[in-house]
């Protein structure tokens, strides 16, 4: 019994700083809670910022009661809606935390406050509406394609186009040239704006 105190204990040390990293990468917009499912009438053990209004040493949530009366509860709930008691539109996100007997004794939760994001959503949507009829394009024909399979390739070495190391930029012109969109009108100035980077270090990266 004390070995599995311990263990309790060493998990909720670990997770509070896994919040506090959380919460301060994600400030103002999400708020961390860290919930010791062991003390279910007092399970709110750190709540950082705090945009529900709720305090520490508050109860479990029914979300939490579930996984005390059944460990196979899935043990993550991602992106569900949710709402704050205000009435505000919540994202969030739930990771229980079992020992090392498959109980579960704690949990992390992440409530993103959408109403910022709604309220940016509302004013950018009319700015960048266009008419969906074309008139006119001033990308070349294929640079679509081109900026694509520049995405695709980043993304598999787990990359983005603008980070990746020259070694890649020239594996990258190498599959290019292969796969024919190098053949894209101006595509040596596409590929330069897409990785961020000069002509000449693009057509350095070609040879």
């Amino acid at each position: 019994m004390a070995g599995q105190i311990t263990e309790h204990v060493l998990l909720l040390e670990q997770l509070q700083h896994v919040a506090q990293g959380l919460a301060e990468t994600f400030a103002p917009f999400c708020e961390v809670v860290v919930h010791d499912l062991t003390n279910p009438e007092h399970a709110i053990l750190a709540i950082h910022n705090n945009l529900s209004g709720r305090s520490v040493g508050q109860a479990a949530t029914e979300l939490g009661l579930a996984r005390l009366a059944d460990p196979d509860y899935p043990q993550v709930l991602a992106n569900y809606a949710n709402r704050f008691a205000d009435g505000r539109p919540v994202k969030s996100t739930s990771v229980g935390i079992k020992d090392s007997s498959g109980t579960y004794v704690a949990a992390l939760c992440l409530n993103l406050d959408l109403t910022v994001f709604q309220g940016l959503q509302s004013v950018l949507t009319p700015f960048i509406q266009v008419d969906a009829t074309p008139r006119e394009t001033l990308d070349p024909v294929g640079a679509d394609a081109l900026r694509a399979q520049i995405n695709a390739f980043a993304a598999r070495h787990a990359s983005t186009p603008r980070n990746l190391s020259p070694q890649h930029r020239r594996l990258l012109l190498q599959e290019l040239r292969t796969s024919g969109h190098l053949e894209v009108r101006r595509a040596m100035e596409i590929v330069a704006a897409h990785l961020n980077i000069s002509r000449a270090a693009a057509y350095s990266a070609a040879k």
